[in-house]
């Protein structure tokens, strides 16, 4: 690899890094939305829903005087007992999530994100042995697994969005606002990072195009 690459490559190998944190950040923690419902009586116990692609979490919020009809802010004090979607996990109780969402997003977003993390997983494999001496054909392939581990990202993104949606319009469930909160924030923060990085360190790592009309790819001198 060239001197003039290197640096380039470096930086983009880092964004990318960034990227698969934030990624497993996002897969492994259950903030994605929180849901709320609607709170007829003030000074009374209310509860807000806050899930991720694995399991739900209910909490139980005392709220306060205020015109606000909603439950929350999810911040305030108050008992939480989390449970994993009954679809993962047959032996949990998961009877409000399986009342007021769809079973069908649900999986399709994790099942999604897994194959996000597997892309993520190959693509570190060949970073890594890229770094041998005359390797650096291993960035390619590296840089298109990362690439797709974005889309992946994305998709998994738009289909909890999807979700979410229905939840909310749906007469048969109890919630009526919604946000979405920091999980979902690094799995659209990790799409961009992996997706333009996976793109960025593909161009990086192409081989030198002729500098001249006359000169083929093959004909070129070889980088070091």
């Amino acid at each position: 690899m060239s001197q003039t690459k290197a640096p380039k490559v470096r930086a983009t190998l880092f964004c990318i890094l960034v990227g698969v944190v934030l990624a497993m950040v996002a897969v492994v923690t259950d903030h994605w939305a929180v849901l709320s419902p609607e709170v007829e009586h003030h000074n009374a116990t209310c509860e807000a829903a806050h899930f991720g692609l694995w399991r739900i979490c209910i909490k139980r919020i005392v709220t306060s005087d205020g015109k606000d009809k909603t439950c929350g802010p999810i911040s305030l004090p108050g008992e939480k007992n989390c449970s994993y979607f009954r679809h993962f996990n047959p032996g949990e109780t998961s009877e409000i999530f399986e009342v007021t969402t769809q079973k069908e997003y649900s999986i399709s977003a994790a099942a999604i994100a897994i194959f996000s993390l597997g892309f993520i997983i190959m693509g570190t494999i060949c970073a890594l042995l890229s770094f041998r001496k005359k390797r650096d054909y291993l960035l390619r392939p590296a840089s298109m697994f990362f690439a797709f581990a974005g889309l992946c990202l994305f998709v998994s993104v738009e289909v909890t969005r999807q979700s979410v949606k229905r939840m909310i319009d749906s007469e048969h469930t109890v919630w009526i606002d919604y946000y979405y909160s920091w999980s979902f924030a690094c799995a659209c923060a990790a799409f961009v990072l992996l997706f333009l990085g996976g793109l960025a360190l593909l161009l990086f790592s192409l081989p030198r195009m002729p500098q001249n009309p006359w000169e083929s790819c093959m004909d070129a001198e070889p980088e070091h």
